[in-house]
């Protein structure tokens, strides 16, 4: 089959020995296994940590959110059927979706909204695990709930924050304040449904201050937590909550104590690297979204469609996210 991989970590986007096209074999499912014939992909910041940062022994395939039909599956798989239409974002730890076939546990499987092309699913998957499982699992909000409260999402125009602002706004009472640094991005969150939007590339206390708010219950920080951490120590209310998922260098957790702040990581990956007992509440969830997508309660958040699955699509792609300009997902579709 054909695959785009990587066996040199480290190498710039630009060099095109970081991601290049072989021939590897179409993979067998195992017993709970989908065999998925891709046909549209996204591109996330993980893949590009992934391509930088990790050594590989051999070709290794990148991708985590995929779109497909399921062409075969293992011999307890009692979710789905061959033929089937199907979207996930996978294991880290199994080969990804940068290839014209794909194995993904059915577990961690959702329907593909019927609603959307291949290429706007495409762009769900991760994105919508991630700010599920942040807002309503880590920080503890629940569906509905939230009524007085405040949530400042920090990097909001991202392909995480473009999901867990429309969550928030739709499914929750919060009050919804994002911030984002560029006209373009600062528009995105508004029209995805944030109340209000304030700029990160000045003091997070100045902006809050401008709309009125002098501490919020909740914090998602999404990017540069490091950055920003002891505004968001000042900005939380007492016993608030704060969630990160991005990967600072440090991070001293000591100045949370005298709030009583808790911390909450969030990794969507979780649950299928330790194949914990809930690890089907991915399947639950995904299909969940495209409920809400196909209600039209949630939109698609696909910033830019970058052609075909090609070596070359996507190395631009990742020299876009390595840039910190990249608004929404970055999408791909066909081989």
């Amino acid at each position: 089959m054909k695959a785009i991989v990587y066996t040199q970590h480290g190498l710039p986007a630009e060099n095109p020995n970081s991601l290049y096209d072989a021939e590897l074999p179409k993979p067998e499912p195992g017993p709970r296994d989908l065999l998925v014939r891709i046909r549209a992909i996204a591109v996330n910041p993980v893949d590009t940590k992934v391509r930088k940062g990790s050594p590989t022994d051999g070709p290794r395939v990148l991708g985590w959110d995929a779109v497909g039909t399921v062409e075969a599956v293992g011999h307890d798989v009692a979710l789905y059927k061959p033929g089937d239409d199907v979207f996930y974002a996978g294991s880290i730890a199994r080969p990804g979706a940068y290839a014209e076939y794909g194995l993904v546990d059915e577990r961690i499987a959702g329907r593909k909204p019927v609603s959307l092309t291949d290429a706007h699913a495409a762009a769900l998957p991760l994105t919508s695990l991630t700010a599920w499982e942040l807002l309503f699992d880590r920080l503890g909000v629940a569906e509905g709930g939230g009524e007085g409260e405040a949530l400042l999402i920090i990097g909001a125009a991202g392909g995480v924050g473009s999901i867990l602002t429309q969550l928030a706004r739709r499914l929750t009472r919060l009050r919804v304040i994002a911030t984002a640094s560029r006209p373009e991005t600062q528009a995105w969150a508004r029209e995805l449904g944030a109340h209000d939007v304030i700029d990160h590339s000045r003091p997070l206390l100045d902006g809050l201050q401008d709309i009125g708010v002098s501490q919020v219950r909740y914090v998602a920080s999404l990017t540069q937590t490091d950055k920003h951490f002891a505004q968001i120590v000042e900005a939380l209310a007492p016993q608030g909550r704060f969630g990160i998922i991005d990967d600072p260098a440090t991070l001293d957790a000591m100045p949370l104590k005298r709030k009583a702040i808790s911390l909450h990581w969030e990794l969507m990956f979780t649950r299928s690297l330790f194949e914990t007992p809930d690890m089907v509440r991915q399947h639950e969830i995904l299909d969940r979204i495209a409920d809400l997508v196909d209600a039209g309660t949630l939109r698609t958040t696909v910033g830019e469609h970058f052609g075909r699955i090609t070596a070359e699509n996507l190395r631009r792609a990742h020299a876009l996210i390595e840039s910190g300009r990249a608004r929404g997902k970055i999408v791909l579709e066909g081989f």
